[in-house]
């Protein structure tokens, strides 16, 4: 393991620690410390915007695209001006927008529903879909000395009286516990694990296998730790990304409001140009600590066998809440709810808001989807 990974591992695990203690100490200070709106001026005038995005998660890598192209810059307001905070996991995100603290947030399905579920503390709302996918965030591994299996389905049984770990309360929890349950399998253990102790288990032979998002999926096969061996394909099982804004700047800002949906409708169009991967992959590493460009372009454009849960769509971008994007949050919803994550088996009726999107993109003359990433062979990677 590199030191850059070191560093990565120990910052995950920092953040994976903390998710709870703070997003406690946000719902605890409701009624003191961040009951009140945070004021966006009036329309048309210049504005400062923070953003919470995660370029360790390759499903919204919409955000990290952003940054560096500056969109926006045609669309907000002259004068404007927005500072981007890395979110190591989606939560961190959350509590961050929670506490007003930050304005729109990057962030994966699971991370978005909760955000909406705690309008005691801030009205946060689901806005619009920045990926979807089936093996982004659903990604089975196994320890390198596994069976070769011929299908998914065979691998997913080898999974029954096995170590198994996830971090819990994720998408890939939320996975896991859909496949065992549909499939009949039963682990002989089901560990909650980051990804540091993931990657330590794998190395020490102490799991035999894991659910985990990308890009961490690919590093943990391209450094040789693990085996790729089954992904959502095997029950149709989608993951997400989801744009999520506050409310109030929503209310008192509708024209940062389309602006940035507009610019984010830009930054989708250039992921589904496959003549810019390899600068996507250039503007990742840029942003990351502990990935090599090889890893970053196989976590978005990495093909793998139909055997081992390939697909030739990486990425789906149907930018507004599409059904699939919809019934996603409903299941996920669903799953939280049962894990007691959340206190409601559904959302408030304007949790989501998709309007906006909608509004967009019908201006725009576009339909949805708007594009998707496909796979590549790995004879197209033409990185370092």
């Amino acid at each position: 393991m590199t030191c850059l990974t070191k560093w990565f591992d120990r910052c995950t695990r920092l953040a994976l620690a903390t998710t709870v203690a703070t997003f406690g100490l946000a719902v605890g200070s409701a009624s003191t410390a961040f009951a009140g709106e945070n004021n966006y001026g009036k329309v048309g005038e210049p504005i400062h915007l923070t953003v919470g995005y995660q370029p360790y998660y390759t499903e919204s890598w919409s955000g990290v695209v952003m940054q560096p192209m500056k969109f926006y810059e045609k669309y907000l307001p002259k004068g404007s001006t927005v500072n981007f905070s890395v979110g190591l996991q989606g939560a961190v995100i959350v509590n961050a927008m929670l506490a007003g603290k930050q304005d729109i947030g990057y962030m994966g399905d699971m991370p978005a529903i909760v955000s909406t579920t705690k309008q005691q503390v801030a009205d946060l709302r689901i806005v619009a879909t920045v990926g979807l996918g089936v093996d982004q965030c659903n990604v089975f591994l196994a320890r390198n000395d596994a069976p070769k299996f011929a299908n998914q389905k065979d691998a997913i049984k080898w999974l029954n009286g096995k170590r198994v770990a996830v971090p819990k309360g994720s998408c890939t929890d939320r996975f896991a516990q859909a496949v065992f349950k549909q499939m009949g399998v039963k682990p002989a253990s089901y560990l909650n694990q980051n990804i540091e102790v993931i990657t330590s288990g794998f190395r020490a032979g102490k799991i035999d296998a894991a659910v985990i998002w990308e890009p961490t999926a690919s590093r943990l096969v391209l450094e040789g730790l693990a085996r790729r061996i089954a992904s959502g394909t095997v029950l149709n099982e989608h993951d997400g990304g989801f744009l999520v804004m506050r409310n109030d700047l929503m209310q008192q800002r509708p024209d940062v409001v389309k602006a940035w949906l507009n610019a984010e409708l830009d930054a989708q169009l250039y992921m589904a140009d496959p003549k810019n991967a390899e600068n996507i992959v250039r503007m990742v590493k840029g942003q990351t600590t502990g990935f090599t460009e090889k890893v970053l372009w196989t976590s978005l454009y990495g093909s793998y066998p139909e055997s081992e849960g390939g697909t030739p769509v990486r990425l789906q971008l149907p930018y507004v809440i599409s059904p699939d994007a919809a019934a996603l949050i409903k299941k996920a919803t669903t799953f939280l709810y049962s894990v007691k994550s959340i206190n409601t088996p559904t959302l408030r009726a304007d949790a989501v808001a998709p309007q906006y999107a909608e509004a967009v993109l019908k201006e725009r003359g576009l339909t949805s989807p708007i594009g998707e990433v496909k796979a590549q062979p790995a004879s197209a990677f033409k990185g370092n």
